[in-house]
Formats: C-alpha cells, structure tokens, sequence
C-alpha cells in the first residue's frame, strides 16, 4: 500500500494549512466571543477552490475529489471546526446531490453559486422529534395542482437563517412511510411562509449559524423537487454518505488540534523540576491520543480513497466517522486534563477544541447509529454500498 500524498494533493494540504493560520485564526477569538459568521471568508474558500472537489469539472467542479476534501477540512478543523462546515453545506451536501439527481435548469440556476461561496446552501432533514429516525418527520408537502404547499418545521440546520437555498425533506405521501418522503429545493429569503431563526443557545461551533426553519401554507413550484417523486429518502441517505465523510475530516482536524496544544503546554508547562511531557502519566495521555489521531486518519483516508474510486465505502465511513469523533472527544478530554486549571479558561484554545468536538458525535449520524450500521455489516445482515 502507498501511503505518500502526490504532490497535488501535498499542495492542497497546505493551502488548506496556510488559509487556516492566516485567514481564520488572527481573529477567530473574538469572532468565536461574537458568534460571528462571515460569508466573505467563504467565498475566499470559494476561490481558492476548498468548496468544488467532487463535481464534475462541466459543472464548476476543480478535478478533485473526496480525498483532496478530506486534506483540506482536516487542516480547517484543526484550527476551527465551525470552519469545516463550509465543505458539507457548499460541496458535499446540496451540491453533490443536485449534480447527481438535478435537472439541467436546476443545475445550472444553484451550483455555482454554492461552490463559490456567493449563496450560502443548506441541508434541512431534521426536526424537534426527528434526528436519526429521518422517517419520523412531520414536514409534509401537499400537491396543490400547480404548487406544493408546504407545513412544518426544521431545527438544528447548519445555515438555516443565512441560506439563500438548500434542500429540504418532505413527506409527499405518509402512507408509503419512508418511501413516501420527497426532497425540494427551496430559497427561504424569496419565499413567503418560511421563518428561519438562529439558535444561539449552542454549547460550541459559535462561528457556524445554526437555525430552525418553520413553514406555514408555504408555496413552493412545482420544478423546485429534486430528482423523482418519493425519492427523498434514498438521495438523503446517499447525500449522508458524503457529508459524513466530511465530519470524519473534521474530527480529524479537531483531534489534531487538540494533540498538538496538548503537547506543546505539555513541553512549556514545568511542575516538579522538568517539564509536565516529561512525566509518565501526561506522556500516556498525549500517546493514547497520538494512537488513536494516526489511526483515524489512515480510516478516514481511506473511506476517501474507496469513494473516488467508486467502490462500496458505506462500511468505512461509518468505521471511519466513529473512529475520528470517538477519538476527537478523546483528545480533547485529554488536552482539558493537560492543561488543569488553564483548560478551563477561555483564554486558551482547549475548551473550543472539548465544546466542538461534542457535535461530533452527533451529527450526520450519531456514533449510535454509526455502530449499528457498523454492526449490520460486520454481522452481514447488509451489504456494504
């Protein structure tokens, strides 16, 4: 097996590095006291190209793929993990699904825009009594001859009240269970009958917004679905696929992070005479947490890897996300105990790193799920896709 980046991919990496320590982190202090989200550092990720790997290169897309994606939101992460949302909600979510099941209008009306960080996108499944059960929801669309009436609501939705257009899940027909659920491209700004709040009562990921739509009579054209009538499920099942290997490179990114501030006080910082690194019970700690850090990332790499060479991958990015957040929250536990009293402060980055890495396992399916999926196979009661 050959383990050594090409020299593209090694560039990429470093773009990615360098964007990270001179783009995000001289201001990330006081943008991550003020929540602040800024679009124009978007559209920088935009033009340097971090937001269109994976798309065909006809539809805006830089020859690249998952595992470039990948490289970059891990170098992202480790700086900030609000900051590797930008590759899910621009590149692997809405985009990635529209190229594949879109129609030629759609195509060309919404994915460039995503890619460049000029329209911020979106991903809208989840609900108040929905989160791993995605055939519980409630949202329900009704076919009004020349429109789709939509009712509802969604909550816990990354961009949801700065979104200028993403996907949003449906039921079309609740009879047909899972099978009855359709997917729609909306515009919450344009449309009347959609309010989108923020949700400011978050424990991390300050710098990423985070709303809940609610639809009241909405009106939606009939050319907004996306792909097939009751075809929802299936395409958010794939779309999960995708955004979850993103996760995967953000929990790479935030224990990575978290190791290397761990290891640096641990030299700086001295108790008894030598330096804490020098002492067997903080060197166990940062060991444990070096182990579990290289072995995620040869996971993660290679679920990237099996992607884009379109082989079955479900298995390894379940076995991959559930490495990397498992050993996210590790590594930042770790580092917490590293520092003592000064990982309990907001002047030093250890508890960003502990309050972000717990969304980690929760989102885009929580280490739960990603066990029993894990555990399907394993037991071969699915097969891998």
């Amino acid at each position: 097996m050959f383990f050594e980046l090409t020299e593209e991919q090694a560039l990429v990496q470093e773009t990615a590095r360098r964007f990270a320590e001179e783009d995000i982190l001289p201001t990330l202090e006081e943008e991550e006291k003020n929540h602040e989200f800024r679009q124009d550092r978007v559209e920088r990720m935009g033009e340097l190209g971090f937001l269109s790997c994976v798309l065909p290169e006809e539809l805006g897309g830089n020859g690249m793929g998952f595992l470039e994606s990948v490289l970059m939101a891990e170098q992202i992460a480790e700086v900030s993990a609000s900051w590797r949302l930008p590759f899910n909600m621009q590149n692997l979510g809405a985009p990635l699904s529209v190229a594949r099941w879109g129609t030629d209008e759609q195509k060309e009306k919404y994915i460039s825009g995503w890619i460049e960080g000029k329209k911020m996108g979106f991903f809208a499944m989840t609900e108040s009594n929905t989160g791993s059960d995605v055939a519980s929801m409630k949202t329900h669309a009704i076919d009004k001859g020349d429109h789709w009436e939509l009712n509802g609501s969604k909550m816990w939705i990354t961009n949801a009240h700065v979104g200028d257009a993403g996907l949003l899940y449906a039921y079309t027909d609740r009879e047909k269970g899972n099978k009855g659920i359709s997917c729609f491209i909306i515009e919450p700004k344009k449309t009347e009958g959609i309010t989108a709040k923020p949700i400011e009562t978050k424990l991390g990921l300050h710098c990423s917004p985070t709303g809940e739509f609610v639809f009241e009579g909405t009106k939606i054209p009939k050319e907004a679905m996306l792909g097939e009538l009751n075809g929802g499920f299936k395409m958010c099942m794939w779309q999960l696929g995708n955004t979850r290997i993103g996760c995967a490179a953000g929990a790479l990114g935030v224990a990575g992070g978290a190791l290397k501030h761990a290891i640096q006080y641990a030299n700086e910082r001295t108790q008894f005479g030598k330096s804490i690194s020098k002492h067997q019970m903080v060197q166990a700690q940062i060991a444990e947490m070096t182990v579990e850090h290289e072995a995620a990332r040869m996971l993660v790499y290679k679920a990237a890897w099996l992607k884009d060479q379109g082989k079955p991958n479900q298995f390894e990015t379940s076995v991959a996300k559930l490495a990397a957040s498992e050993a996210a929250v590790h590594a930042a536990n770790e580092a917490m105990k590293i520092f003592g009293s000064f990982g309990f402060s907001t002047e030093y980055p250890a508890e960003r790193y502990y309050r972000d890495a717990k969304s980690l396992q929760v989102v885009e399916g929580t280490s739960n799920i990603q066990k029993m999926i894990i555990s399907g196979m394993a037991c071969g009661h699915t097969d891998n896709r």
